[in-house]
């Protein structure tokens, strides 16, 4: 059975962004600073954080419990999977489910990154579901046979607890950031794609940890871009206010979020998990 909106976008225009926790804000960050005259609801599915350990099956359930909450409640005109994981498990299915929903997923920056890489050396963090995936996999393969480039590959299960759980700075992360970067360092990587949504909030750290000068890309501006290429093809004006809806299935940091937004957060609200 299909879900999904009216062909016709709503005004003002309906987001909805989800990640498995904070990680997602800053694809949110970017899409708030080039996307204007829109209401985004952000979704926060921290009670199954974090979605890099978990199953392909258990990805694509929670992929779709959340998009259909997402049209059944607010009737979103466009959906951003703000999550590599999730955009690897999912996005097929929810294209074939909600036909008529305008749906961004998320990749990581291999294209930019080896494009830009002067010693055609790149790291690749992300999480180990990510690394496995067919998209990756295809995407590198694609990829990597237009261009002489070596892929230092970096799976970092428990760097997104670190991040949810603001222990970056701890013995216990940086002792795994150094084993996963010294090889990159050695080897003379000069770009490091971040390979998960959550990953450019550790950017400070990775950096130090680095040493050197280091190229850190992300995709959140990729998928602002995006987004909004698509809406002004709809007629989206990009012009007037946002406002935002946050909402998650557990606990969640709220003046992290605030600081990745940097703009106070009055409520966040408790969704009832299905």
């Amino acid at each position: 059975m299909n879900h999904s909106p009216s062909s016709t976008l709503h005004s003002p225009l309906r987001i909805g962004v989800f990640d498995s926790g904070l990680g997602g804000l800053t694809v949110l960050q970017a899409i708030l600073k080039q996307i204007k005259g829109v209401e985004v609801f952000y979704i926060a599915d921290t009670k199954n954080a974090p979605y890099g350990e978990k199953t392909p099956q258990q990805i694509l359930d929670f992929s779709l419990a959340i998009t259909r909450y997402f049209v059944s409640h607010y009737n979103i005109d466009v959906l951003v999977v703000a999550c590599n994981t999730a955009t690897s498990a999912a996005i097929a299915t929810l294209r074939q489910e909600f036909p008529t929903l305008l749906i961004v997923g998320t990749e990581p920056a291999l294209k930019p990154a080896i494009e830009q890489s002067r010693s055609a050396k790149v790291g690749v963090l992300a999480t180990p579901a990510t690394l496995k995936g067919d998209k990756y996999q295809s995407l590198a393969d694609r990829l990597s046979t237009h261009k002489e480039v070596r892929l230092y590959e970096q799976a970092c299960a428990g760097l997104v607890e670190h991040i949810e759980n603001n222990t970056l700075e701890s013995k216990e992360s940086l002792t795994l950031l150094e084993g996963w970067l010294a090889p990159m360092r050695e080897a003379g990587v000069d770009t490091i794609v971040l390979g998960c949504t959550h990953y450019p909030l550790a950017k400070e750290v990775i950096t130090s940890v680095m040493g050197k000068e280091i190229c850190l890309l992300d995709s959140g501006e990729a998928i602002a871009k995006r987004v909004l290429s698509l809406i002004a093809q709809k007629g989206h004006t990009n012009e007037g206010k946002n406002s935002v809806t946050l909402l998650c299935t557990g606990t969640i940091e709220k003046e992290m979020v605030e600081r990745i937004l940097s703009l106070p957060i009055e409520t966040i609200n408790l969704l009832p998990h299905e």
